[in-house]
């Protein structure tokens, strides 16, 4: 009998999130989010996911933790994808941070991280405010590979909007190409269902390995 798990998504309103969402449902998972309108709640509803709805930004420590607890793993995909800086510092530097304060609080160990590739976009002329975001993210990932928790970083290349192939690579460090969003999403899947992967972060890309496999090849 397959083990079912209790996954709150952070950015399941999110492009991956939702593919996620709809993964981990599909499976028989039970999953709850935050999402930012009544219309989002209802239409993860309908795909069998619950919501909360709030601004990530304006909740405390305290809420956060009474959202998640009770969950075996927090999922955070949410991301500003370069934008603005202040966007950018409340939800993927602060919103995690008060993130990891919340899972303390909660009792609830296992969270898994959708970062960045570190060298993404180098060789491009990359402003001001991307530059601030890669850096934001940096340094997010240290913390993140610093805390107490039994914690999983995933950092995956550029995200494509394409069919999922099923096949990726994925490791310690990988090339910086481009990968499907789907495929994301169910390597993200596999990664949650295998307890053995912790604290690590792995690289993902496109690739000719399937997902099942490549995640069994970075169990230690």
């Amino acid at each position: 009998m397959k083990e079912l798990l209790k996954v709150f998504i952070f950015g399941i309103s999110g492009k991956v999130g939702r593919l996620l969402a709809r993964k981990l449902t599909d499976r028989g998972d039970i999953v709850r989010g935050l999402v930012r309108r009544d219309d989002q709640r209802a239409e993860l509803a309908a795909q069998g996911a619950d919501a909360y709805v709030g601004e990530l930004a304006d909740l405390t420590a305290d809420s956060l933790a009474a959202m998640i607890n009770g969950f075996d793993v927090v999922v955070y995909t949410a991301g500003s994808n370069g934008g603005a800086r202040e966007v950018t510092s409340a939800i993927d530097g602060d919103g995690v941070m008060r993130t990891l304060e919340a899972m303390s609080l909660a009792g609830v160990d296992r969270f898994t991280l959708v970062s960045v590739l570190p060298e993404a976009g180098r060789g491009q002329h990359l402003d001001d405010d991307v530059e601030f975001y890669f850096a934001v993210k940096k340094l997010v990932d240290v913390t993140v590979s610093e805390s107490v928790l039994d914690w999983l970083i995933l950092r995956p290349s550029m995200l494509v909007d394409r069919a999922g192939t099923g096949a990726v690579s994925l490791g310690p460090a990988q090339p910086h190409d481009e990968i499907a969003r789907e495929d994301v999403a169910a390597t993200l899947l596999e990664l949650l269902h295998e307890p053995r992967l912790r604290r690590q972060i792995l690289e993902l890309n496109q690739g000719s390995t399937p997902i099942s496999t490549a995640v069994q090849a970075n169990v230690r």
